[in-house]
Formats: C-alpha cells, sequence, structure tokens
C-alpha cells in the first residue's frame, strides 16, 4: 500500500525552509513574510516578520536564528532586539535567495535562482554563496543549475545540494575552512525537480519534487527506493519528532505570490519513516 500523509497545519500562504529544532518545526510561510513554529499537537506559533520574504533558515552555535531574506539578498540575524543584518549576498547572488544550510560553526552555504524564471527569462547558472557568522561573503561553488535545498553528512565533510533545473543532486567535499571541491554529480533524477531535501542516517536523502507532486527517498547514484505522493506540490521535506522518523512535507497548490496569498492553499503534512534524520539541516 501507498504510504499516505496525514495534514498537520493548513491555511498557509507557501510554507518552506522546513527545520526540526528545539522540539517543533519551524519553517518560512514565505508569502506570509514570516517565519513560524508549529509543534506535534498542530499549534502554530509567529517566531518573525521578514518583510522581503524569508526562505532558508539556519541557527549559530549560540543557539540565534539566522533566515534568508529573499529579494532584498540578505542573511539576517535574530538578536533580543530584532531582525539584524548579517550579510548582502548581492555580489554572489544573481537574483532572489532561497534556500540555505548553516553548518556547526555557523557558516552557512545560500543558493539563489540566478535569474527571473516568473518572468521567463532565459536561464543562467548561479553561485552557491557561502556567508561566515561576522558576515563575510564568498563564492563557494559556480555554475549550478537553481541551488537550492541542501544538506550535510553528519562528519561535515560532505555538502550535497539540489540543482532544481537540471534535476539532480551535486555533491562536494567540505574542507575545515568549509571551502568546496570535487565536484561529482551525487544523483540524477529521472522527471523529478528538487526543491527541500533532507537526510537519513542511511545517507539516502528525501527529496521534494513540486512537478511530480512527490517526495521521493533517493540513494547515492539514484536509485529510488520510497515515494509518496501528495495531492498538491511537495516544496520542500525535513525529518524529525523526537526519533527524526517524522517526514514533514511542506506543499501548495501554487508557486505564485498573488495565488498563494489568495488561495492560503499551503499545508504542512507528516508521515511516519522507517529510517531517522541525520547530519544538518
Amino acid at each position: 500500500m501507498a504510504k499516505t500523509t496525514d495534514v498537520l497545519l493548513d491555511g498557509l500562504a507557501f510554507p518552506e525552509g522546513p527545520r526540526w529544532h528545539e522540539g517543533k518545526l519551524w519553517f518560512s510561510d514565505m508569502h506570509d513574510q514570516l517565519v513560524k513554529t508549529v509543534d506535534l499537537d498542530g499549534r502554530c506559533e509567529e517566531v518573525v516578520r521578514v518583510e522581503n520574504d524569508p526562505s532558508g533558515l539556519g541557527w549559530l552555535p549560540d543557539g540565534r536564528l539566522l533566515v534568508v531574506s529573499m529579494r532584498d539578498r540578505r542573511l539576517l540575524r535574530l538578536d533580543d532586539d530584532g531582525l539584524q543584518p548579517v550579510a548582502d549576498l548581492s555580489r554572489v547572488a544573481t537574483f532572489y535567495c532561497n534556500d540555505m544550510v548553516t553548518d556547526a560553526h555557523g557558516r552557512s552555504y545560500i543558493g539563489n535562482f540566478g535569474f527571473d524564471f516568473q518572468a521567463q527569462e532565459k536561464p543562467r547558472t548561479a553561485a552557491l554563496a557561502l556567508v561566515s557568522p561576522d558576515g563575510h561573503v564568498r563564492v563557494a561553488a559556480e555554475d549550478l543549475s537553481f541551488p537550492n535545498g541542501t544538506v550535510i553528512t553528519p562528519d561535515g565533510r560532505t555538502l550535497i545540494v539540489g540543482e532544481s533545473f537540471a534535476s539532480r543532486l551535486t555533491a562536494f567535499d567540505v574542507a575545515d575552512d568549509g571551502s568546496l571541491s570535487n565536484r561529482r554529480v551525487w544523483a540524477q533524477l529521472e522527471k523529478a525537480v528538487p526543491d527541500g531535501i533532507c537526510l537519513d542516517a542511511e545517507g539516502a536523502i528525501w527529496v521534494a519534487s513540486p512537478m511530480s507532486g512527490e517526495v521521493l527517498r533517493v540513494r547515492e547514484g539514484g536509485a529510488v527506493t520510497d515515494r509518496i505522493r501528495v495531492a498538491t506540490q511537495a516544496i520542500a521535506c525535513m525529518l524529525g519528532g523526537p526519533k527524526r522518523t517524522t517526514l514533514f512535507v511542506c506543499t501548495s497548490e501554487s508557486l505564485m505570490a498573488e495565488d498563494c496569498r489568495a488561495k492560503r492553499s499551503g499545508r504542512i503534512e507528516v508521515t511516519e519513516v522507517a529510517v531517522p534524520g541525520a547530519g544538518l539541516p
């Protein structure tokens, strides 16, 4: 029997960037311009408003929240007195910023669209930005086709990023200073378009694929072991819960901001899986 999901939370504009942290799922309700949390009983709370649309989330070693601000291409930090700028990403990001993973040292790897695909511009590759906790920005990798969801293995030595417009997962070795090298195809996907991703303890990656309306579990090399269909579009996923075996899936009927705000069809859906989450985020 095919695995199905249950609805934990609905009425959202566009949930994105889910992260399991301190007993709750944190996520960006992007087109509602809010970072929110939801617990396993479905209780939702607002954390902070981000006027230029929040996307990727992470935490510094001291526990402060980091948020990608999409349209103005900045990384922000939530201090006791509110959001503070950490870095201007516009030197590296050639269009809106999107997902992010923050490592154990507080270094953040941040993707961007590369071009305005909603305006049907000609596709261009993009760079992955690396931001240190002090705000220094450098290029971590270039020529990526819409770098999106990103994970880091438990040993901190491998980073894997979804290239949405190339339908592949691409891996890099991570040096002590955060630099990336030894680029290689981790998995070439058939039909699936990787958006948000998460890693499990067997080294497989769950991939949310909006265009095919599913979440799939992929092993290195491309073998698909599991598929979970959703009723609309699967935007992102995260393993969490007490045993990290709860798969949270962000879904939405639309990708367009006005439609999302009007319909509020966004949901957080859940299902239990066999292998717990591992690594970052």
